[in-house]
């Protein structure tokens, strides 16, 4: 089957009141008994033969990847006759602005599931890729490729992002096409379980960053740091990025939520196929019919679900919470981050326990963490211990959420034994990234090809 691209199934109601906008994010509200679990993750293609990325087009291509995937019972979608996406059973695969190749997971109930789910999609995508000579690598920075080399693909929104980024910051077109991450989407059940969650996972957040820290290459040399993916955001366009201090503050709640997106410039409105650019532009003008690009028109819920996925917080809030501080990397780290914040914050014993830790901190220490982190990771100082001794505290934290949720396995395991990766790294003090910098001034001899045969799926 294939399906047109469209944007959102979001009402098309116009929209004329900023109360529709809050009552948007309200009602993502559930009872804990349809709590969910989606874990999205992104990787690098790669050929085989010289681990240059695939371009869309050719028998080698993306595209191709893409269609060769429906024989396991994905529908297509196109966008002017070009399949960009697949969707199946409240899945979907997608494509990040270079190729990037993303599994948006179905909402689950349980660390198992998740972590099945993300093992047949990697079958899946091995066995096409194997055909056409393909490879994939999960990293949070392409460790070879210079961005003048980095393909692009055909979608309209990228186009639009591609013309406008270099307006407001220096890293956003290596954010788009060099980078990969891995992050799981959480349920709230109310305003107060939403501000609190958010609160705990915003301060957190430096921790996962530190714990999967995983691109210490650029141009196939080190770059200095150990989540150069998570350096990217902050020279990419400060009006959509960072550690939304307001979270913290009294008062905070859907409503400042919403008059923050209304203050994040636009960058399209998806209108009868065609992506119209209003990079810029207001959506408070938007909602008074003087959108310059659409002069007259009113948006619609469709217009307000796509403007919510162009802000890029740490955290983000749709109708669910997005964690989005961690790098892409093997098979297990995409199943130990979901784990990490499930544990965190589906429990209320250890969502006390983990706003305990953090509700402390002052703005000039989150902003620390989050500045310091990319560079130094576990080995960053934090009062008078650093990042591991935070992060150890927090998987200790987030091990007993995850014994309380009791969901087991068919062979009598909980959840907790997704965290062991995590753990390993936390105790061993050394992250994936600094394996990787020994690796390559050891036995790799200076070179980062190796990278692509030892760490690939």
């Amino acid at each position: 089957m294939v399906r047109m691209s469209s944007s959102s199934h979001a009402s098309d109601s116009p929209i004329t009141d900023r109360r529709q906008l809050v009552e948007y994010v309200a009602s993502g509200e559930k009872p804990r008994s349809d709590w969910r679990i989606g874990t999205e993750h992104e990787k690098f293609g790669f050929r085989l033969d010289d681990l240059r990325p695939p371009e869309f087009d050719g028998e080698r291509g993306i595209e191709s990847l893409l269609r060769g995937l429906t024989r396991f019972g994905w529908d297509r979608v196109d966008e002017k006759g070009r399949t960009i996406a697949l969707l199946r059973d409240g899945a979907s695969v997608t494509l990040e602005p270079a190729g990037q190749l993303e599994l948006s997971g179905a909402p689950l109930e349980t660390i198992h599931q998740t972590c099945s789910e993300v093992d047949g999609h990697l079958r899946e995508v091995k066995t096409v890729a194997d055909e056409r000579g393909l490879g994939f690598l999960g990293m949070g920075f392409q460790p070879k490729w210079r961005r003048q080399d980095m393909p692009w693909m055909p979608k309209g929104r990228y186009r639009i992002m591609r013309a406008y980024m270099p307006k407001v910051g220096d890293l956003g077109l290596d954010m788009m096409t060099r980078t990969c991450t891995v992050q799981v989407n959480l349920d709230y059940a109310s305003e107060a379980d939403m501000v609190k969650k958010f609160r705990v996972s915003l301060a957190l957040q430096p921790v996962a960053t530190a714990l999967f820290a995983d691109s210490p290459f650029a141009d196939g040399k080190p770059n200095g740091y150990l989540s150069y993916r998570s350096h990217i955001w902050t020279d990419t366009d400060p009006d959509r990025t960072g550690m939304l201090d307001f979270v913290f503050a009294d008062g905070f709640g859907y409503e400042r939520y919403v008059d923050y997106l209304l203050d994040v410039p636009m960058y399209f409105s998806y209108r009868d196929g065609i992506y119209h650019d209003a990079s810029g532009q207001s959506f408070r003008d938007f909602m008074q019919g003087r959108l310059p690009v659409l002069p007259g028109a009113l948006p619609t819920m469709a217009d307000w679900s796509d403007h919510m996925t162009t802000a890029f917080p740490e955290v983000r809030m749709k109708k669910y919470l997005e964690m989005r501080g961690a790098d892409g990397g093997p098979w297990g780290r995409l199943c130990a981050l979901p784990a990490f914040w499930v544990g965190l914050l589906y429990d209320d014993a250890a969502l006390d326990a983990a706003w305990d830790l953090v509700k402390d901190f002052t703005m000039a220490e989150r902003h620390a963490l989050r500045d310091g982190v990319p560079r130094h990771a576990l080995k960053l100082p934090f009062r008078d211990r650093t990042v591991r001794e935070l992060a150890l505290e927090a998987l200790k934290i987030s091990a007993a959420g995850l014994q309380r949720r009791a969901r087991a396995n068919d062979n009598g395991a909980d959840e907790r034994i997704f965290l062991e990766t995590l753990i390993g790294v936390a105790e061993a003090n050394q992250t994936p990234a600094e394996r990787k910098l020994a690796l390559f001034h050891g036995e790799w001899n200076g070179s980062v090809d190796p990278v692509f045969g030892e760490f690939a799926y």
